[in-house]
């Protein structure tokens, strides 16, 4: 099987108006569609819902679910916050940088820039909740060589002890923190 990209990926929302303006507002994303039916496709259980699409750029879609019905949302509670999160990549830093003064003239709280030395990276949340990052790459073309070319024997090593492996000590250096 060859798989041809991300089709879209959908996570739930509180109020999709709020949603698909915020996306639209805060991020540039255009409004692509809506669907909402009385009973969900895959299941045939009757649980009537809105279904939102966004462009989120190169083909790739974002995509939420308003449930009426359902218990209000929450998140994982045994995962961490930090850990759940849509990423997404902008141009270079002055894009975000230029993001971060829009998000927080908004009211919006951001932390960030972060640098994590391939790339450097915002946070902020949308009005879901949902942990949101915007990422600028600021590597090279041969860093992600070398991590590629090491990331087979990191994951051997983890898997064997889960302890921190160290092979790519050497990204934290100074020659590669640019």
């Amino acid at each position: 099987m060859m798989l041809q990209g991300v089709h879209h990926v959908a996570y739930r929302c509180h109020d999709t108006r709020e949603t698909v303006e915020f996306y639209q507002n805060m991020l540039d994303m255009e409004f692509l569609l809506a669907i909402s039916e009385d009973r969900v496709p895959s299941t045939k259980e009757p649980d009537p819902y809105m279904h939102v699409f966004l462009d989120a750029g190169n083909g790739n879609v974002l995509a939420f679910f308003e449930l009426p019905n359902s218990p209000r949302m929450g998140r994982d509670g045994n995962t961490p916050a930090w850990v759940q999160h849509i990423a997404f990549k902008v141009q270079d830093m002055p894009t975000l940088l230029a993001a971060k003064e829009k998000l927080e003239a908004a009211g919006i709280e951001v932390t960030g820039p972060t640098n994590h030395e391939l790339f450097q990276s915002i946070y902020f949340l949308d009005p879901n909740g949902h942990r949101i990052e915007l990422a600028a790459d600021t590597t090279t073309p041969e860093v992600l060589r070398r991590m590629k070319e090491i990331a087979p024997q990191m994951l051997a090593d983890w898997t064997a002890s889960k302890r921190t492996v160290k092979h790519a000590a050497w990204l934290h250096e100074k020659e590669f923190s640019q």
